[in-house]
């Protein structure tokens, strides 16, 4: 299902190898959004692109980023404050008699303390981690499309609301990060054929069973148990990743840009590895094909059909 992937979030890869534009007014309007709506999902590594803004637009995007990180910033030393409180409290209690209140709150304070000051670390820190460009869904990550005769890259939301439906559809199908190939002529037919996009990603993550990964039967008195997999193309190298797109509006509602993978059945290392689905990668050559769609599934099938097709080497994630 690629549930997460570490994806490029520095934009000037697609200006680089692309030729692409990149819709600022689109990114400008996303940190504005997130102003007013804080639980907003944007990667440090999309922050790291107006690090060192070059012109009017980019500054403005700046000034939002820093205004954000500042606001969370007191939210978390407040936070700090209160739950050091709180442990200091359990502390003195613990001194003189045991409860199981304050033992409770003892080890929950331990535990919020040690998250807050990591959140604080992560959002003052200026070196960059591969983990800052992780996305899941629900999170905003650049994406290249085709507009006014050139390919153009825009911040959308790793999971789709296809035009048309209800606001709704977030909640009653929360797998629409992920287009399966079987249903691209069903479901989204609106999408197929229509509105591309590409996603770079440098790997991807997936939740599987520890029996299937480790291809055995689920004991008779055993739980079934989840791991996080780490999928990487051997050779290494960046993968064009089969996207569809939409450009949702409501009377009354922000628009809303969001996209979802394509996936198809697993290449046999992913399925020897405990999971039944895996990206499509498209083939640097069809790259300017696949982003201008004229309604031709034949021809897009058969694109997505002649995909890149690496070794996926996996890993336990860490």
């Amino acid at each position: 299902m690629c549930y997460s992937a570490e994806c490029k979030q520095q934009y000037n890869a697609y200006v680089e190898d692309f030729g692409a534009n990149i819709s600022l007014r689109d990114f400008y309007q996303l940190y504005l959004k997130r102003q007013q709506l804080p639980l907003m999902k944007i990667a440090k590594g999309m922050d790291a692109n107006f690090e060192h803004p070059k012109n009017d637009k980019e500054r403005a995007i700046h000034s939002l980023i820093a205004q954000y990180n500042a606001a969370q910033a007191a939210k978390m030393e407040q936070d700090l404050f209160a739950q050091r409180k709180r442990l200091a409290d359990a502390e003195r209690i613990l001194l003189t008699k045991t409860t199981t209140k304050a033992e409770n709150d003892q080890r929950i304070a331990t535990d919020k303390i040690a998250r807050l000051r990591g959140k604080l670390a992560d959002l003052t820190r200026t070196d960059s981690k591969p983990r800052d460009n992780r996305i899941f869904p629900g999170h905003y990550a650049p994406v290249m499309i085709w507009e006014n005769g050139g390919p153009v890259v825009k911040p959308m939301r790793y999971q789709c609301r296809p035009a048309g439906k209800p606001v709704i559809y977030d909640i009653k199908y929360p797998g629409l990060y992920n287009a399966r190939r079987d249903n691209l002529e069903k479901f989204w037919k609106g999408q197929f054929g229509h509105t591309h996009g590409i996603m770079i990603v440098d790997t991807f993550y997936e939740n599987v069973s520890r029996h299937a990964m480790e291809g055995r039967e689920l004991g008779p008195d055993e739980k079934e148990q989840n791991v996080v997999l780490q999928f990487k193309p051997n050779p290494p190298h960046q993968m064009l990743v089969a996207c569809l797109w939409s450009h949702w509006t409501a009377p009354g509602e922000d628009d809303l840009l969001s996209f979802a993978a394509i996936t198809d059945e697993p290449p046999a290392e992913v399925a020897a590895a405990g999971h039944d689905r895996c990206i499509v990668p498209i083939k640097p050559d069809h790259v300017t094909e696949w982003l201008q769609p004229n309604g031709d599934l034949v021809r897009y099938q058969a694109l997505l059909e002649d995909r890149d097709r690496p070794y996926y080497q996996h890993r336990l994630a860490a």
